[in-house]
Order: C-alpha cells, then structure tokens, then sequence
C-alpha cells in the first residue's frame, strides 16, 4: 500500500510494555475489526475518522521530529499491508514497532512486534510465533486464564507483560502483583504515559 488512513501521528515517549521510556514517533492508523470494550482509541476504530496520506509524506513528518523510532499502532493497523512504509523508515535508518491484537496476518518489517491478544477475537497463530512481547490487559481475575493460554504458545524468548485496565487499576493492580510473585515469567507493564499526563 502507498497510502494509509491516519487518525493520528505525534512524537513522545513510549508509555507502555518493555519499551517504556524510549522515545518514539507514533503512527496510528484508523480501522479496527476487533473492538475491545476497554479501548482508549475507539474513535479509531473508524477509518472515516482519518486523513488519508501517502508514505513519502508520513515519512517527512516523522523526519521531522529527528525520530529514531517509529510506533505503529491504531485501531488494528494489520488490516493494511505494511510492507512499503516499513521498508521506507528502515531506508532511513529507522527503527520500527508493531502494536497489534494479531487477529490478522502481519506485514512489513519489525524490529520489535508487541502482541495484545483479546479474548473476543484471538491471535493467529502465524502472529504469535513472531511476538518479541505478550502483552496482556487484565481487567478481571478470570483474564488471568486466557494469559496463561497465551503464554503457552509463545516462543520462551517471548517477553511476557501483564497490564491492568486503567479504569479498574486500584482494584486489579494488587493482583497482578500478586500473580507475578507466584509466575515470575510475568513481568508488569504500567501505562505510564496516563500517570505523567502525556499522550
């Protein structure tokens, strides 16, 4: 693809995962075929909700904040064919991450490819054998489960995150604590950005 519908790019610091505190260009892409009800982007999910753009000028704007990485997220940014807009950041000697649910075949280039499987549409499989990270958002005790099952199928090199809802984080928080301590392949994953007030 030489174009992709945005909703929205901007420059900031990594807030979530094992990547937290690195600086990064974000590029979120409209249109999600998943749909999670705890979503923070719902406004995404629709591609009528963007600015259509083609990849020369993303790559500018991502020029021009001197951006060594790039984060591409959405909505479900699998719904587009990445190859092209990979290949060209890589050109320009820079770094490129993938968040998505993986309930849709990859595309492109990665230098790191960060997984949150949902439960309402799971992961292929094809994309969980390509996971540098698990991340998986705990909203209930019961969601533990599922992280489990994931878990098992993922690569040992595999980094393992669980994150807690930011609705319900005084509630679940102490428990993924918890469960950590008892499953030490785990490791917590805050949303950091909503904590300092950055986007």
């Amino acid at each position: 693809m030489t174009q992709f519908p945005i909703y929205e790019m901007f420059y900031s610091i990594q807030g979530e995962g094992y990547n937290t505190g690195l600086p990064a260009y974000f590029i979120r892409l409209a249109g999600c075929n998943v749909g999670c009800s705890f979503c923070d982007e719902k406004q995404a999910w629709q591609a009528s909700n963007s600015t259509i753009m083609d990849v020369e000028k993303i790559i500018k704007e991502v020029e021009t904040y001197n951006a060594q990485n790039v984060v591409i997220t959405g909505g479900e940014p699998t719904l587009y064919d990445l190859t092209l807009l990979t290949k060209q950041l890589h050109n320009k000697g820079i770094k490129t991450f993938l968040e998505t649910s993986g309930a849709n075949k990859i595309t492109g280039d990665w230098d790191w490819i960060t997984l949150s499987p949902k439960q309402i549409k799971r992961p292929l499989l094809s994309c969980l054998n390509k996971a540098n990270e698990i991340k998986i958002v705990i909203e209930k005790v019961a969601d533990f489960d599922f992280a489990q099952q994931i878990a098992q199928n993922v690569s040992n090199n595999t980094v393992l995150c669980l994150q807690c809802e930011f609705s319900v984080q005084s509630i679940i928080l102490p428990e993924i604590i918890n469960y950590i301590k008892r499953n030490p392949q785990w490791r917590l994953s805050l949303q950091t950005h909503k904590m300092i007030n950055i986007k």
